[in-house]
């Protein structure tokens, strides 16, 4: 795989970190994800592929352990706010001191510097301080999050992985690492740069502009089942495949682009929706290139034939169901593991071991505690009820 022999250290965190070590470890990476005594597990579920090392950081000879293990890796991986890492004594000036090579990619929500470098937050305040929330939301109404998907994935975890493939290409010419101020706010506000360089799309309030829900042509519409369709209808030629689907007469409608007769178009088209259910419509527009689409369910996505075809979705040992790793690669392809996500500390002592740590400094560790492992029992199950948050907070 494309990261066979790429050494990762993943300090445990919230959502964004696991992910972007889960796309590493997809990818071949070897990750090791780092958790902290009496913690319940990765609540975030993006642990495939890991394997976990218990090591309480707060103690100095925790700390010792973790610079030990960094003088081997290629990455470390930390989702603290700005300052934890110097407090431990485990900043990138001693780390790359004793090892020049390593990447030190730092995910945060605020960055590494700034007023709000030290506060909390999460996907909703991120995204509010980048800019990018004030578009989201319908006609005269507040705004609202796209779940946490924006900042937490995509301007967090996903850039964050992107900065350490860049770094790791870049060390492959000077020998060296660097270090990776990889945030929420600006990775969000960088995703959004279209919106920033098309200003005269945006030009009217909020749910009233072509791409955010105001056209009649890019919205959805429930159908007769109670269900929807999504329309995407832009281009002049495709709104006509749109409108010859529905049954209407371009000559009957107002322009495509008089948006003063939007909210008309979009209850007629409302209507029309509405009489037929998602499979009716979905017999109309299939395979034609009217850019409509069915709505579909995480139930039914699984199942769609143009997924099932390209093998979109993948199944683990315990049949849980996921999205296949993307992009595609014809040469490395990612093979993500099928094996259940990783106990706390299943994994110390043999990665303590591949580290060069003897079996007598082993034993020492998980005798004082600065260490612990928990192998789980044949047969048993781990069910995370009431998750912890983390210690150190993004």
């Amino acid at each position: 795989m494309a990261l066979r022999g790429i050494c990762v250290l993943e300090l445990a965190g919230l959502a964004p970190g696991p992910f972007c070590g889960m796309i590493l470890a997809d990818f071949g990476a070897q990750v090791v994800r780092v958790d902290r005594p009496g913690a319940s597990g990765d609540v975030s579920h993006l642990s495939r592929g890991k394997r976990s090392l218990v090591l309480d950081l707060k103690r100095p000879r925790g700390a010792a352990v973790l610079r030990r293990m960094c003088a081997r890796a290629d990455v470390l991986l930390e989702p603290f706010r700005s300052g934890v890492m110097e407090q431990l004594k485990l900043g990138p000036e001693i780390l790359q001191g004793e090892n020049p090579k390593l990447i030190y990619a730092r995910l945060s929500g605020f960055g590494q510097s700034g007023r709000f470098s030290r506060v909390a937050g999460h996907d909703i305040n991120y995204l509010a301080l980048s800019g990018v929330l004030s578009k989201i939301g319908r006609s005269g109404e507040n705004p609202y999050p796209p779940l946490n998907l924006l900042a937490d994935f995509g301007g967090g975890g996903l850039m964050c992985a992107l900065g350490i493939m860049m770094a790791l290409f870049e060390r492959t010419r000077s020998g060296k690492g660097q270090v990776i101020d990889a945030n929420m706010v600006e990775g969000t506000a960088y995703l959004s740069s279209f919106l920033w360089k098309t200003q005269e799309l945006w030009t009217q309030p909020r749910g009233q502009n072509i791409l955010d829900g105001g056209a009649p042509f890019y919205t959805t519409y429930k159908t007769a089942d109670g269900e929807f369709m999504a329309v995407g209808a832009i281009e002049p030629q495709f709104y006509q495949l749109l409108l010859k689907g529905l049954g209407l007469q371009s000559d009957e409608l107002p322009h495509q682009m008089s948006m003063m007769d939007w909210p008309e178009m979009k209850k007629k088209f409302a209507d029309v929706f509405a009489k037929k259910t998602k499979a009716e419509w979905c017999q109309i527009f299939d395979g034609t290139d009217a850019c409509v689409t069915p709505v579909l369910t995480f139930e039914e996505v699984v199942h769609h034939d143009h997924n099932k075809e390209r093998g979109s979705f993948i199944t683990g040992e315990e049949q849980d169901v996921s999205p296949r790793p993307a992009p595609l690669l014809s040469n490395t392809p990612a093979i993500p593991s099928s094996k259940r996500d990783p106990f706390v500390g299943e994994h110390s002592k043999e990665i303590l071991k591949e580290f060069g740590f003897s079996q007598e400094e082993i034993d020492q560790l998980n005798s004082d505690k600065i260490i612990e492992t928990n192998k789980p029992k044949a047969g048993s199950k781990f069910w995370i009820l009431h998750p912890n948050i983390a210690t150190f907070r993004r």
